[in-house]
């Protein structure tokens, strides 16, 4: 079974919210892809978490971050970041991370690329309350939502 965006909301709508609030704080966040050799390749990028319960991304026609999910579809998506306010580290919203499968969809009349992401894990890591430790919640379709702190 594929999981998809709208399945995460679905399971567990209030943690989703709380990933979708980090990639949607500022407009460019950050992607991970596999060179032809292995090699990550790291790109800037925009996210959009459509009407249709769907994430996705998309690049500029022949981008080579495209062409890197064509052949190997494994991507990592990371949120625009934020300082912790120095102040009150606990009122930060946490920093998020998707992993993922790439699906092309048709493309665009200007040969753009457009992929539908697969969830295979997702991250929320923020500062606890009080801030001597992190509270990490991770979400893999196999294992649901777990919670965790680091000291």
């Amino acid at each position: 079974m594929a999981w998809w965006w709208s399945a995460l909301v679905a399971s567990e709508p209030d943690f989703a919210a709380r990933v979708r609030a980090r990639f949607t704080v500022r407009k460019h966040g950050t992607m991970a892809t596999l060179r032809r050799d292995g090699s990550p390749r790291i790109s800037g990028t925009e996210f959009d978490f459509s009407d249709d319960g769907q994430l996705r991304l998309g690049s500029m026609a022949g981008a080579v971050k495209a062409l890197d999910l064509r052949r190997d579809p494994r991507v990592a998506l990371h949120c625009p970041t934020e300082d912790t306010p120095e102040d009150d580290p606990a009122s930060w919203g946490g920093d998020a991370k998707i992993a993922g499968r790439a699906h092309e969809e048709p493309s665009a009349e200007d040969g753009s690329h457009r992929f539908r992401i697969e969830l295979t894990e997702v991250v929320l890591t923020r500062v606890g309350d009080p801030p001597d430790h992190l509270l990490i919640e991770s979400w893999h379709p196999d294992r649901g939502l777990r919670r965790r702190e680091r000291r």
